[in-house]
């Protein structure tokens, strides 16, 4: 974590107990996109005593150092994922509320065109498609179910 230290610091943050432990959950976590209640979740699953107001307060001001990139997807919850310098894209799948990421350069190239053909250009954008999954085999089928009925006995 000694390099996590030296990078919060090199852009103003004091390296402390909560940010270093919920920046390396998002550097290991398998899925890479987590609301707070995720992040507290996995915080709880450690044994760590972080409470859920800190995780807010550290995810903020994670965004605001553009740590991370929050995202809205269909849940209208913020979604939280590590800002590593590339653009892509979300497919959100109705479903199960599965994320998966994709870059298109023909979509980014006529966006740009669009944009100037309209005397614009465009300085950010973020794409989502809510789409519904065709695979009859889907892996995140079963998680999603499970995660959708425990997130609404809460």
């Amino acid at each position: 974590m000694s390099s996590n230290s030296q990078n919060l610091k090199s852009i103003g943050l004091k390296a402390t107990f909560p940010r270093l432990k919920i920046l390396d959950l998002f550097q290991k976590a398998e899925n890479r996109h987590l609301t707070a209640e995720d992040v507290y979740r996995l915080l709880i699953a450690e044994d760590m005593d972080i409470g859920l107001a800190t995780v807010y307060r550290v995810l903020t001001q994670f965004q605001q150092a553009g740590i991370l990139e929050r995202h809205y997807f269909e849940s209208g919850k913020a979604v939280f994922e590590l800002n590593e310098g590339g653009h892509h894209d979300h497919l959100v799948c109705m479903q199960c509320g599965h994320v998966e990421e994709f870059f298109d350069p023909a979509i980014e190239e006529r966006q740009n065109r669009i944009a100037e053909e309209r005397g614009f250009a465009v300085r950010e954008h973020a794409l989502y498609l809510y789409v519904d999954c065709k695979k009859t085999d889907c892996p995140h089928k079963a998680v999603g179910a499970s995660q959708a009925s425990s997130t609404s006995d809460s």
